[in-house]
């Protein structure tokens, strides 16, 4: 970093890059700092330009390390070790060039062996061979294999990304990293660790990784290093000497090195494993090396059979053992009991879970720590403790001798419901560390009582509790997983088919379209075995609409033919159709694969031979005396295809048949509203908002776009209102735009920019708006975000992002910055080659960004054709903005008709105050009416664009451009002289 740069950035800009350093997110950051998200994405935005960096990887590597120097690459991500390690320089030689030659290698060895220690040091040496840095992950907390990805998402410290598991979002993030990645302790999740490995590799070609198990991986391309004992010399000069004299020495006073032969012959005894070591030595201050060694010959250190007499596990047993029977029966009834926690506990949750005196269990727990069987730390909410792995997989095994584990285990359930229960009720900002707290314990209780039948009930709880929790803390990979669970051990169809329908709403928040529609039709089928057809009927008609509303989201998108069979199947389920029950086996969803071209009474299938009309006589009218919420979602699903094929022919002037299919959106939500269930009428008003939007009728959509946030903000989180709030926030910030109503648009970008949801992943709505403002500093500020995350994320071909990415395109255009204008028109290239783009937005902003320059006749060319010419990819958003810029085109170009196409854009545009002021400056400028001209500026401050109004000054000329070269520079933008006097 220069002297100049550095004496750029302000302190609150430093606070915030030594935080990216550190891996945070901007929502953590956000929370570290107490200020908001966006004032964070401001920062980074702004030392990204200060530092020249490319993007916030880069930023992260020039971040300052604690005592503000400035690393070439990236420190490694380890733990700090809490005692020195002791010898092993040949294992150490030996493994670190194992890593050399191999991308994965796994470090085998008993438990207590060393392997995590010597694992540790190998990667510190490695930390600067590898340019993209060292990361470290620790599987002891996980006990479903499921959340491994998610392990090692927390480690990197990446989030989710809609559409995208976290498994595919640690492979994309490390693409293309020259990293080393430890995975330790992998022997108890090995079914999950092996795929994620596999696949890992697979996908990240510079990539190695290190794993610590107690069994290999069996994966493609492993290399096993077996750990072995410390060294052991006959005349006590070993590493296990040393460990046990340097430990024993760290709790006591240093022993006299003629000591070394017996303390030689005690580690020998104990088969020079470390863990047996260190627990020997620290007893040496109390019983002597007389002590130990009459303690080592104690027969509980030998095992006595069974499935415990494998080697691997002889050594650390036998210190484990004498070190057990030194303690009071209470102390080793305590240790086994809280062997049940998964994560660090208080000694509160071990009274409750033990059963055992709060006074009593916190006296039993300093006890159990100073013989080195729990290690201490202090926590905000007081002092925890756990147990090595080792050692509480030795507790563990005492509880079952004891007859205990049931027992015990039950009681650790019942703690892990009340404490989940509790987290429902917390309020903010506590909420998130309290479940971060206690998240590991929860899933572990639910994997024990999910296999037991006798506890069935309290897992259904424990799931769905679990699942609401993750999706409130943004998990929503885990909630959808944990609603399924739920789906499974519910106690009954009807049962199922609820939970089953939670997790498709939050496979909606993860735009992962293939989920939400299998979750759904799953969902008919259990409500069709529950004796519930109209619950069926609703499942399948919202699959069918699904197919429509949803179609980006899809992986695969279902056929026009599938959706108008699962309406047919929904049809008859809602008619009461006992046929409907019968075909397929019984099972409504199984319809889908059907023969869509006979539908029962018409039906939305007539649409392919006909009008929107031909619905009435199969329509849901025709059920005038079922369950109006099957009626409701069979209207919505008919106004949805209806709707999508109206929007497949060019304009509305092609179509006959605007009023019926009006006709039939309204009369969705005419039956949503019978409901009283604000999601479906929602629902049901976004498919009246495209009915009006392919009919031409900005503000009609722009005001059904407002009823539905209306209807959906009051209402209490749930993944259902948090995916239909989203939607109907994106929707009608762009209906906003596409009105003209800049102001209302801002509004509600910035409370769809705010939502916890997008906290880290963005919309594309915000950018678009402040760039068609003039709002430059958000524009920058949230391209960052989404570049990041859209990165993070794998760099998906997503169309929809290419809105917003043209936007910001556009934007470094406008600010001469030609190598960004560059970047983003490369990833705008990735990202969409649909007509759309040609004669659509990108239309719109490459236009804007042409007659910025003084490129008139450039722009007209961009826009060639007339707006009815391409309507369909000009509808909505970008009518009245393309119909306007074009004017401006034709204008400054001088062409002949000018004048007459200002007079068809006046009518073409009214209502809309800033294409209504476009066209008013562009007929300025052919009349040569400064005045007239100069009014336009007040209107466009008034619609909420500063940029068009320094734009004008600029037109204006004479001493009026000053002020806009003035206002321009003030945006961040740089100015462009126009002569057109």
């Amino acid at each position: 970093m220069t002297q100049a740069a550095a004496a750029e950035i302000s302190p609150r800009e430093a606070e915030v890059l030594e935080l990216v350093g550190d891996h945070l997110s901007n929502a953590e950051i956000a929370t570290r700092l107490c200020i908001s998200i966006r004032t964070v994405e401001s920062h980074v935005s702004s030392l990204l330009r200060k530092l020249e960096m490319p993007d916030r990887r880069a930023l992260a590597r020039r971040a300052p390390v604690r005592g503000g120097a400035v690393p070439d690459r990236p420190a490694a991500v380890l733990p700090a070790p809490l005692t020195s390690f002791v010898g092993r320089a040949r294992e150490r030689a030996e493994l670190a060039a194992l890593l050399k030659e191999h991308r994965q290698v796994t470090a085998v060895g008993p438990g207590g062996v060393g392997k995590t220690r010597l694992a540790l040091a190998v990667a510190a040496d490695a930390a600067g061979v590898y340019p993209d840095g060292v990361w470290f992950a620790d599987l002891v907390p996980v006990t479903d294999p499921g959340m491994i990805a998610a392990a090692v998402a927390g480690a990197l410290g990446l989030g989710e990304q809609p559409g995208r598991d976290l498994a595919e979002s640690v492979a994309a993030a490390l693409a293309d990293r020259d990293a080393l990645v430890v995975l330790d302790n992998c022997e108890h999740v090995l079914d999950g660790v092996a795929p994620f490995v596999e696949r890992l590799l697979a996908r990240c070609p510079r990539l190695t990784v290190l794993a610590t198990s107690r069994a290999r991986l069996m994966v493609p391309f492993e290399r096993v290093y077996p750990v072995p004992p410390l060294s052991l010399a006959a005349e006590g000069d070993s590493d296990a000497v040393t460990l046990f004299m340097e430990r024993a020495a760290a709790v006591g006073r240093p022993l006299d090195a003629a000591l070394r032969g017996q303390i030689a012959a005690v580690c020998a005894r104990l088969d020079g494993m470390a863990l047996a070591i260190e627990l020997a030595a620290a007893r040496c201050p109390t019983l002597g090396l007389d002590g130990i060694t009459a303690a080592l010959s104690h027969p509980l250190r030998m095992l006595t059979g069974g499935s415990r007499a494998d080697e691997r596990h002889r050594s650390v047993r036998a210190a484990l053992d004498w070190s057990h029977a030194l303690l009071e029966p209470a102390d080793r009834m305590l240790l086994r009991r809280v062997s049940v926690f998964a994560a660090p506990f208080t000694a509160a949750a071990a009274a409750e879970v033990a059963e055992v005196e709060e006074g009593l269990v916190a006296d039993g727990l300093a006890r159990l720590a100073e013989q080195s069987l729990l290690v201490v730390a202090a926590a905000p909410g007081g002092t925890e403790y756990r147990a090595l792995e080792t050692i509480r997989q030795y507790a563990a095994e005492r509880l079952a001798e004891a007859g205990e584990p049931d027992e015990v285990r039950s009681r650790h359930l019942r703690w892990c419901l009340t404490r989940a229960t509790e987290l429902e009720a917390a309020e903010r900002p506590d909420w998130r560390a309290g479940f971060d707290q206690v998240a590991d314990d929860l899933r572990a209780a639910l994997a024990w009582a999910a296999e037991r039948p006798e506890r069935r009930a309290d897992a259904f709880g424990l799931a769905c509790r679990l699942a609401e929790l993750a999706f409130t803390r943004n998990l929503t990979g885990e909630s959808q997983r944990r609603f399924e669970q739920a789906a499974a051990l519910a106690s009954g169809p009807a049962e199922s088919a609820a939970m089953l329908r939670q997790a498709a709403a939050v496979a909606g928040c993860r735009a992962a379209g293939d989920d939400m529609h299998r979750l759904r039709l799953a969902a008919a089928t259990a409500a069709r075995e529950a004796g519930d057809p109209a619950g069926a009927a609703v499942d399948l008609a919202t699959a069918a609409t699904m197919s429509f509303r949803y179609w980006a989201t899809f992986v695969q998108v279902p056929s026009r033919e599938e959706a108008l069979t699962l309406m047919t199947a929904a049809r008859k389920a809602a008619a009461g159709d006992a046929t409907a029950q019968a075909a397929q086996g019984g099972d409504p969803a199984a319809l889908a694969s059907g023969d869509p071209a006979t539908p029962a009474g018409g039906g939305p299938a007539a649409f392919v031979d006909g009008g929107p009309a031909a619905l009435a006589d199969g329509g849901p009218a025709a059920l005038a005396d079922g369950d109006p919420a099957a009626l409701a979602a069979l209207a919505l699903a008919e106004a949805a295809v209806v709707t999508d094929a109206f929007g497949a022919v060019q304009g509305p002037a092609d179509n006959v048949a605007v009023p019926e299919t009006i006709a039939c959106a309204e009369r969705a939500v005419e039956l949503a509203a019978r409901t009283g269930d604000p999601l479906a009428e929602s629902a049901a008003l976004d498919a009246l908002t495209c009915a009006h939007i392919w009919a031409g009728d900005t503000f009609a959509a722009a005001a059904r776009s407002r009823r539905r946030v209306t209807l959906l903000s009051s209402l209490p989180p749930s993944p259902a209102v948090t995916h239909e709030l989203i939607d109907a926030l994106g929707m009608v910030t762009e209906a906003a735009l596409g009105a003209g109503d800049v102001p209302d648009a801002c509004r509600w970008a910035r409370q769809l920019d705010a939502h916890p949801s997008l906290a880290e992943v963005g919309h594309r709505a915000p950018l678009m708006v402040d760039a068609l403002a003039g709002n430059i500093e958000e524009v920058l500020a949230g391209s960052v975000r989404l570049l990041d995350a859209w990165r993070r994320a794998g760099s998906p071909a997503r169309a929809h992002l290419g809105p917003a990415v043209a936007a910001v395109a556009m934007v470094h255009g406008l600010r001469d910055d030609h190598d960004a204008q560059r970047d983003w028109r490369e990833i705008l290239d990735r990202l969409d080659v649909s007509p759309e783009r040609a004669h659509g937005y990108a239309a719109v902003f490459e236009g804007m960004l042409l007659l910025h320059r003084g490129q008139a006749r450039e722009a007209l060319e961009r826009m060639a054709p007339e707006a009815s010419e391409v309507w369909k990819w000009v509808s909505w958003i970008w009518h009245h903005w393309y119909v306007a810029l074009r004017t401006e085109a034709v204008v400054l170009a001088g062409d002949p008709g000018a004048r007459r196409h200002v007079t068809e854009a006046r009518a073409a545009v009214a209502g809309n105050p800033v294409a209504e002021a476009l066209v008013a400056r562009a007929a300025a400028v052919l009349d040569g009416d400064r005045d007239a001209l100069l009014a336009t500026a007040d209107a466009f401050d008034a619609a909420g664009c500063p940029y068009q109004s320094a734009r004008t000054l600029l037109l204006a000329g004479g001493e009026h451009a000053g002020r806009g070269v003035t206002a321009l520079a003030a945006l961040g933008l740089a100015p462009k002289a126009v002569n057109i006097w």
